[in-house]
């Protein structure tokens, strides 16, 4: 009786739903059981199931009440017994590069080099040279701007020059998600598993991004799996450390952290300013007739912190506007055309925002995070706050007390002291403090 109710039910909504969404969302549905007033369908995975249900639910149900009406709702399984696997090996046919959207200008040469991005850079010239992998994966994170994208287009570009031969992809945690549901929408995911399984070289860009998508994650998690089982080599990016990011699931945080897990710092003064005289002779090229007098590059590097893009774009502008105008680039040309930057790289931080940023950082009610209650989920972040006010704002003791809650300076003398001590002994609070204070600067 069901595959009858089923039929009918197909033919109706072929009519109602068009041709893609028939094809895509309804014909891959089988009705496993109609019994207890539930309608079971089996579906390839979660993802389908919940799509299916929250786009054509209410129309499935309803025709299907037309035929059987003691049916009131659906639910939608996995059927792990009709899930394909995937191949062992991939065809010999599919050993082909697989990069796409490396961008030509992010290359080792042109990556300047200091302290704050040393070891990353050490790492990804490492995996750069396609020999035996000696960490997997390698996991490069920080903040925006800091050289992450660039370090893994340096590596596609210096694998496909010194090692054609290599099967090398890499694409955002967007694309790796996109890829993925049209693989579903489309039945093709033995294409999927084969292309990704097939790969020698991996790179996946913001991995951040597939926190949350349950079904992107755990085809991510098999992906992973089956090329470290290969001895093929991924590299990774994100914009914190795998065990920060929120929503991703402890086995791929676990599967994350076993390789070289390397920290972008911000940058600091020389490296700032070896950026800019990188960039400067490319400019000079490009703009023969522009003069850059003495001074502008340290200005720029005392005075824009945020991050290298926004540093590079700086001076872009400059030299456009001094072609465009013909006017060498002075100091004072540099104070007026990058007015708005200047101003942004002057914000000043507030309490207030340090108090939004650490209790958004550690999940809590902002009325917890400046309240009395001695909890230590809440006191802990509380005397963090309190550290980063008094380091990062010129405000007295007694005025952060007043702004949390009226406290006396010496609790708020006591918390700073104390997470000065914690800062020594407690690597967890001083990667926490290192990437509060990142946030707050960025």
């Amino acid at each position: 009786m069901k595959d009858a109710i089923w039929s009918d039910v197909k033919e109706t909504l072929q009519g109602t739903l068009g041709a893609n969404n028939f094809k895509n969302w309804i014909e891959p549905l089988d009705l496993y059981d109609l019994s207890g007033g539930i309608a079971t369908f089996h579906v390839p995975t979660n993802f389908f199931g919940n799509y299916v249900s929250q786009n054509f639910g209410d129309q499935i149900l309803y025709q299907i009440q037309r035929a059987h009406d003691a049916i009131g709702r659906l639910n939608f399984v996995v059927d792990k017994s009709n899930r394909p696997t995937a191949p062992k090996a991939a065809p010999a046919q599919v050993k082909k590069p697989v990069s796409a959207n490396i961008d030509a200008r992010f290359t080792f040469d042109s990556f300047v080099v200091g302290k704050p991005n040393e070891l990353a850079h050490a790492a990804a010239r490492k995996v750069a040279e396609g020999g035996p992998v000696s960490f997997n994966p390698l996991f490069l994170y920080g903040g925006v701007g800091l050289g992450k994208t660039h370090l893994m287009h340096a590596i596609a570009h210096e694998l496909q020059r010194a090692k054609p031969e290599l099967n090398v992809l890499y694409l955002s945690a967007e694309q790796f998600m996109y890829r993925f549901i049209s693989a579903l929408r489309e039945r093709k995911m033995i294409d999927f598993k084969q292309m990704f399984r097939a790969v020698d070289v991996l790179m996946v860009d913001d991995v951040q991004f597939i926190a949350g998508k349950e079904s992107t994650q755990e085809e991510f998690f098999h992906t992973f799996n089956a090329l470290v089982d290969q001895n093929k080599q991924i590299i990774l990016s994100a914009d914190r450390a795998p065990g920060e990011i929120k929503d991703l699931e402890d086995r791929i945080k676990s599967r994350m952290q076993c390789g070289l897990v390397v920290d972008l710092h911000p940058t600091d003064y020389e490296l700032r300013l070896g950026i800019l005289q990188n960039k400067e002779q490319a400019f000079a090229l490009q703009y023969p007739d522009v003069v850059l007098t003495d001074g502008v590059l340290e200005f720029m590097a005392h005075r824009i912190a945020m991050n290298v893009r926004i540093l590079e774009g700086a001076l872009t502008r400059l030299y456009a506007f001094a072609s465009l105008v013909g006017r060498e680039i002075t100091l004072d040309l540099a104070q007026d055309c990058l007015a708005d930057i200047l101003r942004a790289s002057d914000r000043k931080i507030t309490v207030e925002e340090i108090q939004r940023k650490v209790a958004d950082y550690y999940n809590i009610r902002l009325s917890d995070l400046v309240g009395s209650k001695r909890l230590r989920a809440f006191a802990r972040p509380r005397q963090i706050a309190m550290y980063l006010s008094k380091r990062m704002t010129s405000r007295s003791l007694p005025d952060i007390g007043r702004r949390f809650g009226g406290k006396d300076h010496t609790t708020v003398m006591h918390g700073v002291k104390r997470v000065e001590e914690l800062q020594m002994t407690d690597s967890q609070i001083a990667d926490d403090i290192e990437n509060l204070r990142r946030a707050l600067e960025a």
